[in-house]
């Protein structure tokens, strides 16, 4: 549905006037996107009376089933859905980046991109962080990156139409990556059956002191994520329990499941200690995975040609177009 009303909390007594925020202006005042929305059923009938319910309360219009959605291209068939964002580079925009306007404007467009391309977060990732002050071998790793997007249009995000939603989850921390301050970046990945849905990347907030430490916070972060998803399911009428998470580490999988190395993770703050309590309820489990099959891999690290690709694969990456 195209939205062509911006406010829908109620009527506004004053004039309101939007802009892009500064540093950031493109384009005029008739260029502000106000938005789509999606949704969907098993039942036309069902989606056919939320449309007219929506299209009397509101300014809206119904575009027929999804195809383009934010940026991303999206193909139904009764096999699978196919996401992507084919991005097509415009030569002068990879040309010598002289401003740091102009290296935020292609990280900002790269990190957009991420949306359906995690084989370019761990990269984009990293050029993200010199945004303030880039330098020519910033610049050069950014090009890097588009190079590749170019020989590589069509990769996107392959969802099989199967009855698996089992939860997994894989989670990761690379210990003091960080060049800069020496802290760990911590990533995790989420599937429904073999179905990737969700990933995340995020440095942490403070050092930690040890690669227990660092694993273990990444495992309760995966949790929050997982323990999301799972209130989410319960609204398709799907329950899940004791929801396996994949970490490489055994000492961060003993403290998940008794605190006895109080040790190594004294620096901890308690907020991270909760996945304890849902161990303890069989909520969920921390399981081992071996380091070579560890998906999060390609969240983390510069990798080899061949385990990049072997890693895009097992997560559903492919080549839209073959």
């Amino acid at each position: 549905m195209d939205v062509k009303c911006a406010f829908f909390n109620g009527v506004l007594t004053d004039e309101v006037y939007v802009e892009q925020p500064p540093g950031l202006e493109a384009g005029g005042p008739d260029k502000i996107y106000v938005g789509d929305i999606i949704f969907g059923s098993k039942s036309g009938r069902m989606c056919k009376k939320f449309a007219d319910i929506m299209t009397k309360k509101f300014h809206m219009s119904m575009m027929g089933e999804m195809n383009f959605f934010m940026g991303s291209q999206v193909k139904q068939t009764k096999e699978c859905i196919l996401i992507n964002q084919s991005k097509k580079l415009d030569t002068e925009k990879v040309g010598k980046l002289v401003s740091s306007t102009k290296y935020g404007e292609i990280i900002g467009s790269l990190l957009y991109l991420t949306a359906s391309r995690p084989d370019i977060a761990f990269a984009v990732g990293v050029c993200a962080r010199y945004q303030s002050d880039p330098k020519e071998a910033h610049t050069d790793a950014a090009k890097c990156i588009l190079r590749y997007i170019k020989r590589t249009p069509n990769l996107g995000l392959w969802y099989p139409a199967d009855d698996d939603f089992k939860l997994t989850g894989y989670t990761d921390s690379d210990f003091a990556g960080c060049g800069i301050d020496r802290k760990s970046t911590f990533e995790t990945c989420q599937f429904l059956g073999s179905k990737l849905i969700l990933w995340f990347s995020k440095k942490q907030t403070s050092v930690a002191t040890s690669t227990t430490e660092a694993e273990y916070i990444a495992a309760g972060s995966c949790y929050s994520q997982i323990l999301r998803l799972v209130q989410q399911l319960k609204d398709y009428g799907i329950e899940e329990s004791k929801v396996p998470i994949f970490c490489d580490t055994s000492s961060a999988i003993a403290i998940s499941q008794n605190p006895v190395h109080h040790t190594k993770i004294k620096h901890v703050p308690i907020r991270h200690h909760f996945i304890r309590d849902h161990v303890e309820n069989k909520d969920v489990s921390v399981e081992k995975i071996h380091t070579s099959i560890q998906l999060t891999y390609l969240l983390t690290n510069a990798l080899p040609k061949e385990r990049f690709n072997d890693l895009c694969g097992r997560i559903g990456l492919i080549n839209l177009e073959e």
